[in-house]
């Protein structure tokens, strides 16, 4: 009886999780900006979010999801994500100008993109803190193998999900060729600018109230 509820709070957790997954953000952007270059950019970008998460998820175990709801974390995290979104926008903006489209790439490898957008965005750490935080506490009750199998689970799914869509962008820049690279930059470059301005106006909002 208790293993059929174990893997029902483990089916249910996956399936709750799988929201954060395939929710669009500053994440997916990134994956379908480098998914240009290589069709395997997506899964380096997965396992540099792992990197995060995983650490993330054993110390909310711990008690940090509490931290994570503290006002002024927040606002910080808020600030310094916009301002690095920001500086993403504009790099991938700049490659839609240059003459030579292949040149224009995010700097630096896909795994420190996934650890460095996952580290600063706010709605990634707010979703831990609240929605994860109740998944992971049903789970840690059955106990450290249970959580185990689901951190697995998780990030196979956020790997697996961003394999696809920077294999589905690479393959369709190979078929359509630069003009559809440069309209798909330009798309990004909006997406993360959107987000790099709400980040920053949260930031202001909380501070002022």
């Amino acid at each position: 009886m208790q293993t059929d509820s174990a893997i029902l709070v483990l089916f249910q957790g996956v399936l709750i999780s799988l929201s954060g997954v395939l929710a669009p953000g500053p994440l997916t952007a990134v994956v379908v900006g480098k998914g240009t270059k290589s069709p395997y950019a997506g899964a380096l970008i997965g396992v540099g979010h792992g990197i995060v998460e995983v650490p993330l998820i054993v110390m909310i175990c711990f008690g940090l999801s509490t931290v994570l709801k503290i006002s002024y974390f927040q606002i910080a995290v808020f600030f310094f994500g916009g301002v690095f979104l920001g500086l993403m926008a504009y790099d991938m903006f700049k490659g839609v100008f240059k003459t030579e489209i292949e040149s224009a790439e995010f700097k630096g490898s896909s795994v420190l993109a996934g650890i460095a957008l996952s580290a600063g965005n706010p709605y990634f750490l707010l979703w831990w803190a609240t929605v994860g935080t109740a998944i992971i506490t049903k789970v840690f009750q059955f106990g450290n193998a249970l959580l185990a199998v689901f951190i697995a689970l998780h990030l196979s799914c956020d790997i697996i999900w961003y394999l696809i869509l920077s294999s589905l962008t690479y393959n369709s820049r190979r078929f359509f060729g630069k003009i559809f690279q440069k309209v798909l930059f330009s798309v990004c470059g909006i997406f993360l600018s959107f987000f790099s301005i709400k980040f920053i106006y949260e930031a202001i909002s909380k501070l002022l109230l």
